[in-house]
Order: structure tokens, then sequence, then C-alpha cells
């Protein structure tokens, strides 16, 4: 074919290409001429920093405490109007001196953290790394947050970065990309309601509703208005303009005190902040209040943190509940946080349970805060009737001996089934008891630190808080010679229960399935401490067997914790002022026991003054200020050997820790599984915590730096210290 029988599309074709060439070689032409290379995302390689405030402090997601410090990064031009203080953005971090281009610092890792300000110079002399990414411009850090979480971080000897991972939840784009409602103004002052049966209940709504910061530990009467009261608070608060912010043990007490704030306030007022509504709702929600769309939040652990604008009351209910303890590091406790917030923001402070902690009395000691009790006639009138029975009873008893449940048992049982359902509380698996007194049930106690005694496999008693030997133990009340271990079995028990009353429906509670609420119907409900659902109308009478389980554990809160769970359990009978059908409530435990007594006075605040008191002559917490330290023995003792403990530190210990069962469930601060450890106790007194904790860090932030080697690990106010 000649060239002159070529299609013209095909010339147009060539044309076209010929053109485009040419566009491209002009293209590559004016990028080479450029005197400013184009700016690469996240190395930013030849971009041009920000012209006002280049430098952005940053504090990066690593956790380790030799790095607990801000770190300066520059500020790309281009980033320049999203890179606010309180943003989420993500680094390079790790890059080594000898990486510097341009007096810029490049390599490392990408790593996210939070930009908390922008400043004008750095105090660091050397080359910066630009910062990679602006991740959202939604800012989720504000210097209030900021400020609590390094108070947070400082008193349990932990990290900045630590403390944020539990107050700023991960981010979800969909929920950042809606729009939070307009903030509703404040309601109008609710009334006083069931507060008018505390003695100064009144008065503190109206003060809440003034604008007033007043602090105060209730202890609320049994039955259902815990809830409601609670709500009144918040409306109050809301009233004078401010936020409040209610933090609660579990998702059944927050539902019901989310249904009492909408039932008396209407919905869109409060945030429900529990792990139930899943992380898009759950950020969404949280969002609401950072933006003040909404002014009050209820929610379980870790609300403490939310950023509630304008603070006016932040309150905990059942202080004493152990899922209020955080078992992230740094393990923080929603009371002590709460407390630094209404130190901080100077805002009111309400501690409510039906029982009293000894944290809770110490406030009332040292006149931080008020009392908020009931008179004894409306406590008479509130609680149901509770009855004992001890060892002597059930020796005696035909019926206990044959079926481990004594006759006044089996006679609450029969009476209470016929006007509703009865309540059987059992101690879960993994109660151990704790050594004490044949004769007269005082515990066993160490002669030099007061700590508990132990016989490990048979062997010879000794201190598991010192590790001193014992052989001439003898007990200080009533001096006699020989111990007592004894657990009644809990399961054969209910077994027993629903063969002896055949026609009645049993249902159970516990950690597999926990019930939220029973009909008012007759019926067994068996359940385990914390897991008692709430029955319609209240129940007709409530069993609390094998009381020598809690009483005995090897624990220092163990009277405390077992009197409430007993009255957290006793306080869902009916009252005895309810027009003749007040409920029963038998307790299986020896009658001469301190808790067993203040149950049957139904006197919580009484039980706590005097393990208050105790307490303050043997040096225990909360008087004094105590760290744990646990790991193999050669890294304890190098911690211990290295670390400039305050002058006045006692170290207690160590002692052995129980060997780990691989399989089984573990604990946070658990041995490895099959390793043996040891843990030490340090104590030191009133006013000096702060002195302990730096120290602790100190010494952990050195230690790591070099290289760490063994696992040590330092817990300020453990929970739980034998």
């Amino acid at each position: 074919m000649s060239s002159e029988n070529e299609s013209p599309e095909g010339a147009a074709t060539e044309g076209a290409a010929g053109e485009s060439h040419e566009q491209l070689a002009l293209i590559r032409e004016t990028v080479r001429k450029a005197k400013v290379p184009r700016a690469k995302p996240r190395t930013w390689r030849g971009a041009a920093v920000a012209k006002e405030l280049p430098v952005a402090r940053v504090v990066v997601n690593k956790g380790v405490l030799h790095l607990d410090q801000f770190f300066d990064y520059a500020v790309p031009e281009e980033l320049d109007a999203v890179a606010q203080p309180g943003v989420r953005v993500r680094v390079r971090f790790g890059a080594g001196a000898h990486q510097v281009r341009d007096g810029r610092r490049e390599g490392g890792r990408l790593i996210d953290g939070f930009l908390v300000e922008r400043r004008a110079e750095s105090d660091y002399a050397g080359p910066l790394a630009a910062l990679a990414d602006v991740v959202s411009p939604e800012p989720v850090l504000g210097a209030e947050l900021l400020g609590l979480a390094r108070a947070v971080a400082d008193r349990y000897a932990g990290s900045l970065a630590d403390v944020l991972q539990l107050a700023v939840p991960p981010r979800s784009a969909r929920a950042e990309g809606r729009t939070s409602p307009e903030p509703l103004p404040p309601p109008q002052a609710p009334e006083a309601g069931t507060w008018g049966r505390y003695e100064r209940g009144a008065a503190f709504v109206e003060s809440l509703a003034r604008g007033g910061a007043p602090r105060a530990v209730w202890n609320a009467l049994p039955g259902p208005y815990w809830a409601e009261e609670l709500a009144r608070a918040v409306g109050a608060t809301l009233a004078s303009g401010r936020g409040a912010l209610v933090v609660v043990p579990d998702g059944r007490a927050a539902a019901r005190v989310d249904a009492a704030l909408t039932a008396l306030l209407g919905p869109g007022r409060h945030a429900l902040l529990t792990a139930e509504a899943g992380p898009e709702k759950r950020y969404a929600q949280w969002l609401a209040v950072r933006r003040g769309s909404v002014r009050a939040v209820v929610g379980t652990r870790a609300a403490m943190f939310a950023p509630v604008r304008d603070l006016g009351l932040v309150a905990i209910w059942d202080d004493g509940d152990g899922s209020h303890s955080e078992p992230h590091a740094p393990q923080p406790h929603a009371r002590d946080v709460l407390l630094l917030r209404a130190a901080h923001d100077k805002c009111a402070f309400l501690l409510g349970s039906t029982s009293c902690t000894v944290e809770a009395a110490q406030l009332v000691e040292s006149g931080w805060a008020a009392p908020l009790v009931a008179g004894r006639d409306q406590v008479r009138a509130a609680a149901p009737l509770v009855r004992t029975v001890g060892d002597t009873d059930l020796a005696r008893d035909e019926a206990a001996r044959a079926a481990r449940l004594p006759s006044l048992a089996w006679q609450a049982v029969r009476e209470g089934l016929k006007s509703g359902p009865v309540l059987v509380q059992v101690p879960r698996r993994g109660y151990v008891p704790r050594l004490a007194c044949e004769r007269c049930r005082t515990p066993a106690r160490c002669r030099h630190c007061a700590g508990p005694l132990e016989a490990p496999e048979q062997q010879e008693l000794r201190c598991g808080w010192c590790g001193r030997g014992a052989p001439d133990w003898h007990c200080v009340a009533c001096g006699a010679t020989r111990l007592r271990a004894q657990v009644v079995g809990a399961r054969r028990t209910a077994e027993e229960l629903g063969r002896a009353f055949p026609a009645v429906p049993v249902r159970t509670s516990g950690r597999d399935h926990v019930l939220d609420t029973v009909p008012g119907r007759p019926a067994l409900v068996v359940s385990t401490p914390g897991a008692e659902p709430v029955a319609e109308g209240g129940y007709a009478a409530a069993l609390l067997l094998d009381g020598w389980a809690m009483l005995g554990r090897p624990d220092l809160r163990a009277g405390e914790e077992a009197l409430r769970r007993w009255i957290d359990a006793a306080s869902l009978v009916r009252g005895q002022g309810e027009g003749g059908t007040g409920g029963v409530v038998v307790v299986v435990a020896e009658p001469t026991q301190r808790p067993v007594q203040a149950l049957v006075r139904w006197d919580p605040v009484g039980h706590a003054q005097r393990e208050l008191a105790e307490r303050a002559e043997l040096g225990f917490p909360p008087v004094s200020r105590m760290a744990a330290v646990s790991g193999p023995p050669e890294a304890v003792e190098a911690f211990l050997a290295t670390a400039e403990l305050p002058g006045d530190a006692e170290v207690l210990g160590p002692v052995p820790l129980p060997v780990v069962r691989g399989g089984g469930p573990r604990r946070p601060g658990d041995a490895p599984p099959g390793e043996q450890w040891e843990r030490a106790l340090v104590r030191v007194p009133p006013g000096n915590g702060a002195a302990l904790a730096a120290a602790l860090k100190k010494a952990q932030a050195a230690r790591l730096a070099r290289g760490g080697g063994e696992p040590v690990r330092v817990r300020v106010d453990p929970p739980d210290i034998g």
C-alpha cells in the first residue's frame, strides 16, 4: 500500500503522540530547573518548614519509661494549617544522628503520637526530623486532659504515653466525619426527691444547683433508688451550667444510671461510655463530649478520663469494686483519678456506695469530704432483717450436718418463696482461705510487719509479706495456738437447694452468664458475688453462704470485701419498712467476726472507721503508701539495690510468689507460667508517696535504658497486698 492510501486517523494519532512527548519533555525540564525540589509525603525531603511556630512538640506512643518525654519535630509548610495542638500525628522515630540530609534528620520507623504544642524554637540543638503526617485534624488531646494524664503517670510511676492510651480512645474515621448535635440549654434544677432521706442530702443537691463544689462520701441506703439519686445530682450540676461525670463499675450499673438520667432529663443530655457500645459508637459519644455537645457522662472505668467541659461534678459509685482498678499500665484506680480531677478543676466530688471502703473513711477522717448518711430510723426502714448462723449453730443442727445448710436457712427459703424470689450468694472459685485462730477466728499475722501468716504445702509458718518464720505463734486475742483454714463447698450446697425445692425454678448468674433482672415470681436465684440480678419488687429473702471462704482470704481487704459483697446482695432484699413484707437475710458466718457484726447492725461506716484506725496503728495503706516490686529473685534484688528510695522507706520481703500454671487464667502482673518470682513491698509514711513513685520510676527507667535484662514489674498502690 502506498503512502497516499494511508488513513487520516493514523496521521492524527502519530501527530498527537509526538505532541505528548514534547509536553513530557517540557515538564521534566521545568522540574530540573526548579530551585525547591518537590516535597515527598512522610519524609518531606526538601520541603519548606512553616514560617510561624515551625517546631511541633510531640508525645510519641512508646510507653517505655526512659523515653517518657516530649520530642521536637519540624512542621512542613504543607501541614502548617492542620498541625494544631491536640491532633494525632505520625512521626519517624529512631533515626540516628548520622542520618541527616540538607539539615533535616531522616530515617526511623513510623509511629503514632499526639502534637501537644507549636513552638518558635526547639530546645534540641541538632537537626530535626519532619512530621510525617497529620492523621486527623480533629483535636482530641486538650491541655486539661494532658495535665491530668501527666499527674496520673507521676502518681503511679508510669509513662505519659501509657496513660494517653487509656485516656484517648482509638480513632474511627466515620465517627469523626459525622457532626455532633448542638448542645442543649441547661435544664431546670430537679427536686431533691429521695435525697431528702439523708441528713444533708437536700442541701447537697441544692449546692450543686447553685454552682457550689461540695465534697461528700455518700453511704447510700439499700434499695433501688441510688441510680435516681445519682441522676438528680447530675441534673442539679447541669442546671448550674456545668458538666458532670459519673463512673460506675460495670455495664449493668451504667445502664441503670443511663435509664434514670433519661427519665429525669430526657434524651440528648448525656453520653454513655461503655465497652458494650462498640468502638465506633463509643468514639462518636466521646467526640460529642470533647466538642461540648454533651455536658454529662456516665460510663465504666475508662470514662474517668472523659474530657467533660466546665467540669462541675465527678462521682464514683461503689469504689471498692475491683473493676475500678485498671489492669493496663500504669494501672490507675478510678477513685484516685477522680480525686485528682476534683482537686485540679476545683469541682464537686461524690463517692457513693451502699458499703464503705477504708479510703472513703479516710477522706472523711481527714476532713477533705463530708459524710452524707441517713439517720438510724431511715436505715432500719430500708434495710432487711439480718440473722446469722455460726459454727456452734451448725454443729447442733441436724439439718446442717446432713445437707450443710442450717434449719434457719431452710425456713427463710420456704417463707421467702411464698411471696417472691430468693437470692443465694455462693463464693466463686478461687477464694483461698488464710489462717486464723481456731478458737476466736482472729487472723494470724506476723509480729514484725503484721502480714498474713501462711503454711505453704503444710510447711512451717511464715509471713506472706516479709518472709519471716513464726514457729511459736499464738493468738494475740485469746492465746490459743491452733489454726484453722476451712471452706465449705458452695457448689454442692446449691445442688442441695435445687433438690430440696424441686417445684421451684432455679436460675444461676455468674461469670459465664450474668443476669440483669429476674421476675418477681417465686424462684431460687443462685449467684456469685457481684453477679446478683435485680429482682422486680426486691427479693423476699437472701442466703449468704460460706462466709468463712470470703473472710478467710489471704488479703488485707478480706473483711472489707466480704462486708461489701454481703451488703450489695442484701441491698436487693426488701426492707423492713415495706408494709410488713420485709425480707430476711441469713448469713452463714461466725457472728463474732467484725464484718458480720457490721452487717447485722447495717453499719459499714463504723466498720470502715475501725479498719482505718487499725491500719493507722500498723502502718497499712491507705494511711501509708505502698508499692509492689516483683520479678525473678536476682532482678528484684538488683533493682532494690540501685533504687534511691526515700530515707524512711521500709522494704518488706521479698517473698516467693505462687507459681502460675500454664493454661489457666492469668491476672495482670502475674509471673510467666512455670517461673518462680518474688515480690517485695516498699512502704513509706504519709506524705512521701510522690517521692516513692519518683524513685521507683527513675530506677526502672535507668534499668530499661541499660537494656533491661530480666523483667521487673512495679505497681504503686497494689489492690492486693496479702
